[in-house]
Parts: structure tokens; sequence; C-alpha cells
């Protein structure tokens, strides 16, 4: 057994650990990645980036591969499988791109590959302690068991965390009461096969729901659920007879399976982690929340953990963070994650074949045909509502949300002014840079400066040439005599 050093350990190579990882190197901090799996699976699991997903891969430059990678662009998002509308937003994707997460995690691995990040598949973190320097993990691979020693660990190693058993972090909610399947299946048919992607229509009926889409070579995901898979066990294999068996309920004998490629049966399980923060040890993704896959909001729900988590961690390691820095990650996603909790339990009562059910889900429908209310979900949905509260700051439409239009990709925070600048701030901020925008540009008439937070959060606004970020600053960004790197 041997021991080596490194800033960050990330336990899980998913979208959570991988983006993190990327922003981690992004500011200059060493990262190691462990996954347990040998290699990728090459699974399509998720299968879409919703609008603030993409924002924030365009803030940093990361987009480009994903978009070429990409099957489809999906106007607009849904609830239920009742439509939503993503153009009534400022945002240069008012839709969904289509992708299979196996896709997002190799342009994000790649990314890592080409500045030498290392990241160890078929290694299990199976042991941890903590003191006040760091973190002991204790990891298994193929050919040895050896100790690594970090200064922060990072959990996002799935629903079934490891590093949130070791822990024994409390995960508190509830256990699944409805059973689904979804496959990635060869079939042969005819149009009803499916051509091209689509908002998913989820209305059940006394057979349950299913959803047929096209991926990519001949393969389409199938999602499925109806009586015979609320009588198996989460455990039970799923079989090409129980596969065609749902295809043939819902599609006749119009479509068939030619083979199945990968199965997996899923609840609505809805579970959250106490805290998302024990020390040293960190929790993002999946090993922090569970829920209904519904409305396409779980991997892009730990992408953004990570992207909020990123530069908070990179700050304190650097030796800039004020105080309580790291802690408002927490603070931060911990409500999000409940929201999105919420509003998946609600899908899943929508998406059941109880008449009182689908009654219930008639006079939602009439109610997402009000623009208001339409509005009021989809930015929930898609990410684009995110409004992190800023104490001790006056209120203004601005503070707390999203800065849409930027790019920040040095990872670095952001003074945007307009006419006179704020005062000489600069000494007091070598972390942010400053640029000059017309005042249209910040998004607000009675705003002549912005402060934007490495995430693209908006923290600080200056209504008139007197108003200074300082106090901003020392919040966001420490003081000048605790920056000790770089």
């Amino acid at each position: 057994m041997t021991s080596d050093d490194v800033d960050v350990l990330i336990a899980g190579a998913g979208p959570t650990g991988l983006l993190l990882a990327n922003e981690l190197q992004l500011a200059g901090v060493g990262a190691l990645v462990l996954e347990r799996l040998p290699e990728r699976t090459g699974q399509s699991k998720a299968l879409g980036l919703q609008p603030r997903t993409a924002e924030i891969l365009q803030l940093r430059g990361w987009l480009e591969p994903v978009l070429d990678r990409a099957l489809a662009t999906i106007p607009g998002g849904h609830f239920a499988g009742m439509p939503l509308d993503y153009s009534v937003f400022d945002t240069p994707f008012p839709y969904q791109l289509g992708i299979p997460q196996a896709r997002v995690e190799e342009c994000l691995e790649n990314r890592l590959t080409d500045h030498g990040v290392p990241l160890l598949h078929g290694h299990e973190l199976t042991d941890l302690a903590q003191d006040d320097e760091g973190v002991t993990a204790t990891v298994t691979g193929p050919d040895r068991t050896r100790r690594l020693r970090a200064r922060y660990l990072v959990g996002a190693d799935g629903g079934r965390s490891t590093v949130r058993h070791l822990l024994g972090m409390p995960f508190p909610g509830r256990d699944g009461r409805l059973s689904m399947v979804v496959a990635d299946v060869v079939v042969e048919g005819g149009p009803a096969a499916g051509t091209e992607w689509r908002l998913p229509s989820l209305e059940p009926d006394e057979k349950g729901l299913s959803f047929l889409l096209p991926l990519d070579g001949g393969v389409h995901r199938l999602l499925f659920g109806g009586p015979e898979q609320q009588r198996l066990e989460r455990s039970a294999p799923v079989t090409e007879d129980e596969v065609r068996a749902a295809l043939f309920a819902h599609h006749g004998d119009r479509v068939r399976l030619r083979e199945l490629r990968w199965a997996s049966r899923f609840t609505d399980a809805s579970r959250q982690a106490e805290r998302y923060r024990d020390g040293r040890v960190l929790l993002a993704g999946d090993a922090a929340h569970i829920h209904l896959p519904a409305g396409g909001q779980g991997l892009n729900l730990g992408m953004q953990d990570a992207f909020n988590l990123g530069w908070k961690l990179a700050a304190q390691l650097h030796g800039w963070a004020p105080e309580r820095l790291l802690d408002s990650y927490h603070a931060e996603r911990h409500p999000v994650g409940a929201m999105v909790l919420e509003n998946t339990r609600a899908q899943g009562v929508l998406s059941s074949p109880d008449p009182d059910a689908r009654a219930l889900r008639a006079t939602v429908a009439g109610l997402l045909t009000v623009p208001e209310a339409n509005r009021r979900i989809a930015g929930m949905i898609s990410g684009l509502d995110i409004r992190y509260p800023m104490p001790g700051s006056p209120a203004h439409p601005l503070l707390g949300a999203r800065l849409p239009g930027i790019e920040l990709p040095t990872g670095r925070g952001l003074l945007l002014t307009s006419g006179q600048q704020p005062g000489p701030v600069a000494a007091l901020a070598p972390w942010t840079d400053r640029v000059d925008h017309t005042a249209a540009a910040l998004g607000a008439p009675d705003t002549r400066a912005v402060l934007v937070r490495p995430d693209g959060y908006v923290c600080w606004v200056g209504r008139d040439d007197t108003e200074r970020p300082d106090a901003a600053l020392r919040a966001w960004f420490g003081a000048p005599a605790r920056h000790h790197r770089s």
C-alpha cells in the first residue's frame, strides 16, 4: 500500500465529476479522478442538456465539441410530457440539446486528457478518513490498494455513493413507489419507430406509458412502465420478452425488437443529502440527490452543482477564498436540488394512470397554456430561473441571477462597467477582469456596473458612478492579503 498527494480527489467520472475536474484544471488546481468501472459502457443514459447547462459550457468555451456530437435540438422542454416554451427567455439556447450522456462525458474527458489530468478507471474508493488538513482515501485498483492523501475529496459517485455512505451522511426522503424501464434497443418497423427527436408524450393509460426515441446508428431509446413493471423487483433483469411485450402493448406489431443493447430499471425514489459538505468532503450530483428522471433535469442538476463548486474549491485551495465561501456551495445548491425533487415528485403524480391523477393532469395542462404559468415552470426546468441569495446587497433585478451573453473562459470574475468606472478597485481584485460595455449590454437601463462571479451570476450591481464594489469583492473574492497564489 502506497501513499500519494493531490489537491482534490474526485470519486466518479460521470458528467458531474468530469466537469468539476475541468473547472479545477482551468483554475490551476491539481485533481485526480477515480472511476470504479474499468471502461466506459457506451450506454446512452441521459439524453439532453438544458439551456442553462449549454450556457455554462459556452461560458468556458467548451460547448463546440458538444454541439458537434449533438443529435438534435429540441424546441422547448416539458413538464410530465406537457410542452414548455423556452423561447421567452433571454438565452442563446431556447431549446434542449439532444445528446446522449455518454457523448457529453467523452467531450469532457477528452479535454482532461488534452490537459494531462489523470483519470483512473477501474479504481474504487473503499475508505476515507479526514482531519483538519485533508482527507486520506483508500483506493483499490486492478493490481494494488493504496492510500491517497488529498486536501479535499468530492463524492460524485452516483445515487449509491460510497463517499456518502462512508461519511454516514443522512439521506432523507422516500423510497420509490413506481417502477419503469429505460433501454437502448434496435427495432424494425414502420413510422411508429420514430425518425426524429421530439418532446415525449407521457400521458398514461391503463397500459401505463411508453416513449420511443431514435438515437443514432439504428439505436432507439425506449422508456416504458406498466402494471408488469410494478410487480417486479428493482434487481430483476430486464429481459427481451419484457421489452417485446411493452413494444407490442403500445405499438402493436408495427415495431419489433431486433436487439436489446442495454436496459435498466428505475424508480421515483426521492432523497437528498442532509448536507453537501462535511469538513473536507463534499457531495455533488446524484451522490447528493436522487429523483425521478422527469423533465430531463438530473444530468443538468449535477453539472450545475459542479460548476458552482469548482471555482469556490479552487479559491479555497489558492488561499484567497473569503470566510464561508465554500459553505455557500451547500447554501446555494441544496435549495435548487430540493426544488428539483419537489417538481419531479409532482411530475410522477401527473404521469400516473390513476383516474384522479389524470384529471389533475388535464387541469395542469390547461394552466400551462397560460403564458405566465408556462414561463414559471419553464424557468424551473431549464435552470434559467436560478437566483442565488446575495446577502448585504440592495435588491435589483440582476442581483443573484445569471448574466446571459457573456464568456468567462479563464474562470475569473468579471467587472462590467458602463460610463465612468467605479473607482480604483483593480488592486482590490487581482482575480477579476474588467470590461467596458454599453448600458444596454448590462441588462438594465439603471445599471452602470455589475460584478459577475466566475460561474456567471451577478453578485453586485452599481446604479451610478459613485457606487463601488469593494464590499462585494471582499465577500466573494476575499481580501488582497489572503491572495497567496495566482
